[in-house]
C-alpha cells in the first residue's frame, strides 16, 4: 500500500460543476488508480528505472471495473507479467472488486421497495465521464438471487442445539399464491430465534412435518419440555405430535379458536358467546375454565351445532398456559400466536412491491432475507423475566413422562 495517495485539484476541476458525488467518485476512481499503480510498482519497480533481479514486468493496460456506489465502474487498469509470460495478481484490485458491496447495496435496496427496473434511478449519482454498468433489471435481479440464495441458505441451516428453546410459535404467512411456514423460537433469556421456513399452497401437515424434521436434524430438541403455540387448525398440532410425541406441549391460539367458533353463528350471537370465551379464557384455573367452555359448548350445541363442535375440538389445548400455572402476563403472550403474526407483518412489509412470485425458491429467498433483517431488532416476549417459571413447568413435564416410560418398562 502507499503511504500517501495525492489528488490535484486540477484532477478534479471538472467533476466540481456536477455536485459533491460527482466529485467524491471522481476522486475514488483517481484513488483507485493509484492503489493499482501502487500495486505494479511493488513487483516491477517504479517506471523509468532499471531494477536488477527483477521476475516481472509492465504489459500495458486494460479495461476492467471497481465496484463504487452499487454499481460496476469502468477503468483502465494496470498489467504486469512475470518473466515467464504470466499474470501478475493485482491485490488491491481484487478488493475494489469485492462483490460482497455490491450485493449488499443491491438487496438492501430491493428489500426496501425499490424494483429491478428502478434500480439506476435510486443509485448516488457519479462524474458524466465515468461509464458504470451492472444496474440493469437483469442484472440486479441476478445479483440478488446469487446473494440471497446462499445467504439464505446458511440461515436456515443453523445449529439450533445450543439454544434452549422454550417456544415455538408456527404460523403460516401468504405470499401471492404461495403460503411459507414460519417457526419462531424464544430462548430460556425471552429473545426470538427463526428456527425454520418452509414454502407450500398452504399450512398442510406433509409440509409441517417437513419444517419439524429439518429443525429436530439441526438440534431442537423437547428432551426437557416444549410449548408449541399454533394456529386453530389440526395440520400443525398434528405434526408436532407426529415429530415429538407427549414431550411437546401445544397451545392453541385462542384468537385463532375465537374467530372458528364465530364463523358458525349469526351475528345477533356473537357478543355473549365472545363474553363467555374471554371469561372462560382469562380464567387461571384450568379446571374451572374447562368447566364454562363445556358449559358453553352445552348452550351452543341444540341451535348452533358447528359452533359447539369447533368449540370442543381442541379444547384442552386451548388450555394449556393455565394447566402449566404460567402467572397473567406470560400467559396472555403465549395463549396466542400474536408475538408471530407481528413478525409475519414484517415479513410482509418487505415483500410487499413484488407483484407475483414465480417459484417458491424465489418465495422462500425474499422472505428470508427479510427474516435476517428482522430477527436482531426484534422485542423479547412480554413476560420474558417469568420464563424460569416456564421452563420449571416443562421440565416437570418431561419428568413425569420419563417417570411413566420407565413404570411401563418394567411393568413389561
Amino acid at each position: 500500500m502507499p503511504e500517501e495517495i495525492v489528488l490535484e485539484v486540477a484532477d478534479i476541476a471538472d467533476a466540481l460543476r456536477e455536485g459533491l458525488m460527482a466529485v467524491g467518485t471522481k476522486a475514488a476512481i483517481l484513488i483507485a488508480e493509484q492503489l493499482l499503480e501502487a500495486d505494479v510498482e511493488a513487483v516491477v519497480g517504479p517506471r523509468g528505472r532499471h531494477r536488477k533481479g527483477r521476475t516481472a514486468s509492465r504489459h500495458g493496460k486494460q479495461s476492467g471495473f471497481v465496484v463504487l456506489g452499487g454499481r460496476k465502474v469502468k477503468i483502465e487498469r494496470p498489467r504486469a507479467r512475470t518473466i515467464d509470460g504470466k499474470e501478475v495478481d493485482l491485490q488491491n484490485y481484487k478488493r475494489l472488486q469485492d462483490g460482497e458491496f455490491l450485493d449488499a447495496v443491491a438487496m438492501e435496496r430491493m428489500l426496501y421497495g425499490v424494483a429491478s427496473r428502478h434500480y439506476e434511478k435510486v443509485s448516488e449519482p457519479i462524474f458524466s465521464e465515468l461509464e458504470a454498468y451492472g444496474t440493469s433489471k437483469s442484472a440486479v435481479s441476478e445479483r440478488f438471487a446469487q446473494a440471497t440464495a446462499e445467504l439464505v441458505g446458511r440461515f436456515l441451516s443453523r445449529d439450533l442445539s445450543d439454544e434452549r428453546i422454550l417456544v415455538v410459535f408456527m404460523d403460516g404467512i401468504h405470499m401471492g399464491d404461495h403460503t411459507v411456514l414460519v417457526a419462531l423460537g424464544v430462548d430460556a433469556e425471552g429473545r426470538k430465534h427463526v428456527l425454520g421456513m418452509r414454502e407450500g399452497t398452504t399450512e398442510n401437515r406433509a409440509v409441517c412435518s417437513a419444517m419439524l424434521d429439518d429443525m429436530v436434524s439441526r438440534g431442537l430438541d423437547a428432551g426437557h419440555g416444549l410449548l408449541f403455540v399454533v394456529d386453530g387448525g389440526k395440520a400443525i398440532a398434528s405434526a408436532v405430535k407426529a415429530a415429538f410425541g407427549e414431550s411437546a406441549l401445544i397451545q392453541r391460539c385462542q384468537v385463532h379458536k375465537r374467530k372458528n367458533i364465530i364463523e358458525h353463528l349469526p351475528e345477533r350471537e356473537e357478543r355473549w358467546v365472545n363474553e363467555k370465551l374471554s371469561l372462560a379464557w382469562a380464567e387461571p384455573d384450568a379446571g374451572k375454565a374447562k368447566e364454562e367452555l363445556l358449559a358453553l359448548a352445552r348452550a351452543l350445541e341444540v341451535s348452533y351445532p358447528g359452533a359447539a363442535a369447533s368449540l370442543l375440538e381442541g379444547l384442552e389445548e386451548t388450555l394449556t398456559v393455565q394447566r402449566l400455572r404460567l402467572p397473567a402476563l406470560l400467559r396472555r403472550s403465549l395463549r396466542t400466536t400474536n408475538a408471530i403474526e407481528a413478525f409475519n407483518s414484517q415479513l410482509r412489509r418487505s415483500v410487499r412491491r413484488v407483484s407475483r412470485f414465480s417459484s417458491g425458491d424465489q418465495v422462500i429467498r425474499w422472505a428470508g432475507v427479510a427474516a435476517m433483517q428482522a430477527e436482531p431488532r426484534l422485542y423479547r416476549i412480554a413476560g420474558y423475566r417469568q420464563l424460569p417459571i416456564l421452563a420449571e413447568a416443562l421440565q416437570a413435564h418431561a419428568a413425569r413422562l420419563q417417570e411413566t416410560g420407565a413404570r411401563n418398562s418394567l411393568m413389561a
